[in-house]
């Protein structure tokens, strides 16, 4: 097969991984297997079959409503089965068809769960970040720009950082400030890119969520207590380091240097 035919496969098998990921965001905050029973309307609870189901394509001839009582599919399903398809083409073409490629894009594929599990409920599960530390730094092992030390040290400065705002900010005003699950979702996203993609999450996660949250004060006319989810800005670090942080790390210290 060629590059394009492989490309394709790719996207498809990423959409289908976004449909999945969809039944993750809405069963695992409830509570609710994310194997039996099958999927089903939230409105009317029919059961929807295998040709409704089908990512991206089902939704646009259905025009985004339930074929049986009509009630509107949101759009965020769809969304998530596009973003699953082009974050595996995008590994794809970063990584090629490679055991690295398989472990980064399970792991963008955990971050966008939690991103959207963040979203909806202000919480990221245990059940997701605890088995995904032990998971990704076991699979650091099959990184071969990662060492086991620097995979360690990426837990313990991910969890330790985030820790230590969290015990600082309450000693100081009383209040809860940085949640437990921002502090095991760094300690995870430290366990499979290091140290040094830790303190770029943060830097990037910082930067776009003070960006995001003053725009959304000003939007909604709200006061500086909005409360804004830092998961999703942690996952976007992560992200963007994947692809881009060595790139841009090094970019940041010769423009410093001249």
């Amino acid at each position: 097969m060629d590059l394009l035919q492989i490309g394709i496969i790719t996207f498809a098998f990423g959409l289908c991984v976004g449909s999945f990921l969809n039944v993750c965001i809405y069963r695992i905050p409830a509570s609710k297997s994310i194997v039996y029973p099958g999927s089903t309307c939230p409105r009317c609870a029919t059961a929807i079959r295998f040709y409704d189901n089908i990512p991206l394509i089902s939704y646009l001839l259905l025009a985004g409503k339930c074929r049986h009582c009509k009630a509107k599919i949101s759009v965020r399903y769809p969304l998530v089965e596009l973003l699953g398809g082009l974050f595996a083409l995008c590994v794809f073409l970063k990584f090629g068809l490679t055991i690295e490629a398989l472990i980064y894009y399970a792991f963008i594929a955990v971050l966008l769960s939690i991103t959207f599990i963040d979203i909806d409920h202000r919480i990221i599960p245990d059940v997701i970040s605890i088995p995904g530390i032990v998971v990704f730094f076991l699979a650091a092992f099959a990184i071969p720009t990662l060492t086991w030390k620097e995979s360690l040290l990426g837990v313990l400065v991910g969890g330790g950082s985030l820790f230590l705002v969290a015990w600082v900010y309450h000693l100081l005003t009383k209040k809860e400030g940085m949640g437990g699950g921002d502090i095991k979702l760094l300690a995870m996203i430290g366990a499979l890119i290091g140290w040094k993609g830790v303190l770029f999450s943060i830097f990037v996660s910082s930067a776009t969520g003070t960006i995001v949250g003053l725009a959304a004060m000003l939007a909604t006319r709200q006061n500086m207590k909005l409360a804004v989810p830092f998961g999703p800005f942690l996952a976007v670090g992560a992200i963007t380091y994947i692809f881009f942080g060595p790139e841009l790390i090094h970019w940041y210290f010769n423009m410093m240097i001249v």
